[in-house]
């Protein structure tokens, strides 16, 4: 064997010929990630007086395999902008990544500006939108929270084609079947935000987990609420839903453990 690191492991040339590294060639394509492979779920949001209700659920499936169970899907950007993802959590991190170094960037930065939850989705669906044109795209479905640059509560989303748009209340994945038709019966679109109060608003986003949780099979009874409004953020991690109807599955006789 020859004794030089980067041939460890391979005949010896002057014994055996050259090694043929043609196999490894292709003639197919440059391919990239044809589907998501650990993902999360629901992202559900609603606006209020004042501010923007957020939650998503703490579970990372495999699959339909419920692989990773504390998965925390809200991020905090510079206390300006909550950002809600679902779809792969690779991809999540990669623009949490992407986050970050804008965010060291802007706090280094001498122009004293600083970047509002519209800016933040404005970037991200450019985002989106060129690793879709370069047909590489990034996985996920996200909800940017905060408030634009006149002060007023903002709510948008973007998706892996780079497709932005606003609304009173958004959910991504199974949230946007199951929870957008609660919230607009809770909060109809002739009712104004101004009569939106935040109890309102987390009452309503806690039914619409709870409702996820039974529903979904790729949810769990554990997320995050996340509640901006102009006096900060508030983080409320490991919630758990409450008064669950599975534990009538107790009673029923060969359920579990059961051997009476």
């Amino acid at each position: 064997m020859n004794h030089f690191p980067e041939a460890w492991g391979r005949p010896r040339d002057d014994v055996y010929g050259r090694y043929d590294h043609s196999y490894l060639k292709t003639t197919g394509p440059v391919t990239h990630t044809q589907s998501p492979a650990v993902t999360g779920t629901s992202v559900v949001a609603v606006k209020f007086n004042g501010g923007v209700v957020m939650a998503a659920d703490n579970l990372g499936s495999y699959g339909s395999l419920a692989r990773f169970t504390n998965v925390k899907r809200i991020r905090v950007f510079d206390d300006s902008a909550i950002i809600g993802f679902s779809g792969d959590i690779s991809d999540m991190q990669y623009i949490n990544r992407l986050l970050d170094s804008i965010d060291i960037r802007e706090n280094y930065s001498s122009n004293g500006n600083t970047l509002n939850a519209k800016n933040i989705h404005m970037y991200l669906s450019k985002v989106f939108y060129r690793r879709r044109s370069q047909i590489n795209p990034l996985w996920n479905h996200i909800l940017v929270a905060g408030f634009d640059a006149d002060g007023k509560p903002f709510l948008s989303s973007a998706d892996l084609l780079g497709t932005a748009y606003s609304a009173p209340h958004l959910a991504t994945g199974f949230g946007a079947h199951l929870a957008i038709p609660i919230l607009r019966r809770l909060f109809p679109e002739e009712v104004p935000i101004e009569n939106i109060t935040k109890e309102e608003a987390i009452k309503a986003i806690k039914e619409c987990m709870k409702v996820l949780f039974y529903r979904d099979a790729r949810s769990l009874d554990q997320y995050t609420l996340a509640v901006i409004t102009k006096d900060g953020i508030e983080i409320h991690e490991d919630q758990r839903l409450e008064n669950q109807s599975w534990a009538f599955a107790e009673a029923i006789r060969g359920y579990g453990t059961q051997v009476n």
